[in-house]
């Protein structure tokens, strides 16, 4: 059977389209999968699992677990948007959490996996952030702090972040090429998938006289920002993009 990939939906209760072709999908092409990947920012943001209240949140869990229970594995991987996404809402979802980056086997060949923000060290700042907020020792300061007082913190760093990219080069919010390169290097030059940068390509390259492919995938929106999704899919031993809408 397939094997799919997503990412970069960014789904909030202000987006209501877009929510709806991820239920589309869910409810049609996801059926024919095997394994669903999910790397990184299902949602604009998650606050803690004790928003799992959220209507959104909790409509999207129950989903997600009704595409487990007709034999698809979910699996999903944090991204910089919902890396505080844990065990609670893993459990209502029926997904596994999967650490980063993860090697998969893809037919005959190994597929690394990951966000794709941590390969963009070309932005120092956000990698400082980063590295903060992927602390376990912030994060749960953070969480111990009331859901309302969190959402607001949340909100003032999208702002903030998005004011900080509009005054960035836009090269510096793309990956590093000797960081995918030292990836590859590291786990013995698999294909490599992941999203964050909103640049759906497919790159090949040459590392250390190995032959090297880099799919990225695409985020939920076009470049008017309506909603549009697409998934990578792996069938009869190659990968193809399929649109959704």
């Amino acid at each position: 059977m397939d094997i799919h990939f997503i990412s970069d939906l960014h789904l909030c209760a202000e987006r209501p389209a877009l929510t709806a072709v991820f239920e589309r999908y869910l409810a049609g092409p996801a059926r024919t999968a095997s394994a669903l990947y999910i790397l990184g920012d299902l949602f604009e943001y998650w606050a803690g699992d004790d928003d799992l209240d959220d209507p959104l949140n909790t409509r999207v869990a129950r989903q997600l677990a009704a595409l487990a229970d007709a034999g698809c594995r979910v699996f999903f991987m944090p991204g910089n948007r919902d890396f505080l996404l844990g065990a609670d809402f893993a459990r209502r979802a029926k997904l596994e959490i999967l650490p980063e980056p993860a090697l998969i086997p893809l037919g005959d060949r190994q597929a690394l996996l990951c966000h794709g923000d941590s390969l963009c060290t070309d932005d120092i700042a956000y990698q400082a952030f980063r590295g903060q907020v992927r602390n376990p020792a912030w994060q749960a300061q953070f969480l111990a702090q009331p859901l309302a007082l969190r959402k607001q913190i949340i909100a003032g760093v999208r702002m903030k972040s998005e004011e900080a990219k509009s005054e960035k080069a836009a090269a510096i919010m793309d990956v590093n090429a000797a960081s995918v390169a030292a990836l590859l290097h590291e786990h013995g030059f698999p294909l490599l998938i992941h999203g964050h940068t909103h640049r759906p390509a497919e790159h090949r390259t040459n590392v250390d006289s190995h032959a090297c492919e880099r799919w990225v995938l695409a985020d939920w929106r076009d470049e008017n920002g309506e909603a549009k999704g697409e998934v990578l899919v792996w069938a009869d031993g190659k990968l193809s993009r399929q649109p959704l809408y």
